[in-house]
């Protein structure tokens, strides 16, 4: 089976800084994927080089076996949709719910606008009485649910998820990955996503790799970090800081 998305030897640099070095991943059609690790360990930063946000220096990215060149074309953003960490950041503020899903499918030429967008509303559980609503006029959540229906009103294939709920109330962090997951299910989307929550990356995804500096520590299933059947002394430690501080006599 050809892979959904296929890295080889991955390599992002900013000038003299590396922020990804040989990263090598491959995931199949319909699976979750997550990346774990702390904060500057290069997470984020390989799924904006997937996206085309990160400069690639070196080695391949491969989407359904296709190599990517430097810069993404319209096939490539119909296959694949990016949510961000913040949805305050990621929704302009002064175009409203309507505008904001009806950029994408004028960008990509469709003429059944009107019906995508009443759809793509509804499947995030919103509707149509708020298309046009501002995102300052939304919940936290709400604005998530809107960059969800956006990434997905063009039907792509592969979502890219960057801490999706972490800026997120932890009540409405556990409604948006029920809808994400639900979602899944329904179109067989295949997801990586990027979380430093453990418990969500457990529940979420089917398999995951662990990055520290740029570079992958290990890769191993959901089943495997949950029963801490883990290799490497890096991974112990993250498991050991997700459980939080106990108080000793």
């Amino acid at each position: 089976m050809t892979p959904a998305l296929a890295i080889d030897g991955l390599r992002v640099a900013f000038d003299d800084f590396v922020a990804v070095e040989d990263v090598s991943l491959s995931v199949a059609p319909g699976e979750s994927f997550g990346l774990v690790g702390e904060s500057g360990s290069g997470k984020s930063t390989l799924l904006r080089a997937v996206a085309g946000l990160a400069p690639v220096t070196g080695g391949t990215i491969a989407i359904g076996g296709k190599v990517l060149g430097d810069r993404r074309d319209k096939a490539f953003y119909r296959t694949v949709q990016m949510v961000f960490q913040d949805p305050y950041g990621s929704l302009h503020p002064r175009q409203t719910v309507d505008r904001l899903l009806l950029e994408p499918l004028a960008i990509h030429g469709f003429d059944d606008t009107e019906s995508r967008i009443v759809r793509a509303l509804d499947e995030v559980g919103l509707g149509a009485g708020f298309r046009f609503r501002y995102s300052h006029q939304l919940s936290g959540g709400q604005r998530q649910r809107v960059a969800i229906a956006r990434a997905l009103i063009l039907e792509p294939s592969i979502l890219l998820l960057d801490e999706p709920t972490s800026a997120l109330d932890a009540s409405v962090q556990a409604e948006v990955l029920n809808l994400l997951e639900q979602l899944r299910a329904a179109r067989g989307l295949t997801f990586v996503m990027v979380s430093h929550d453990l418990a969500v990356v457990t529940h979420m995804c089917d398999r995951l790799m662990v990055m520290q500096n740029g570079r992958a520590v290990e890769q191993l299933t959901a089943a495997d970090l949950a029963a801490r059947r883990v290799t490497q002394d890096y991974t112990r430690g993250l498991l050991a800081a997700s459980e939080g501080f106990r108080r000793t006599a």
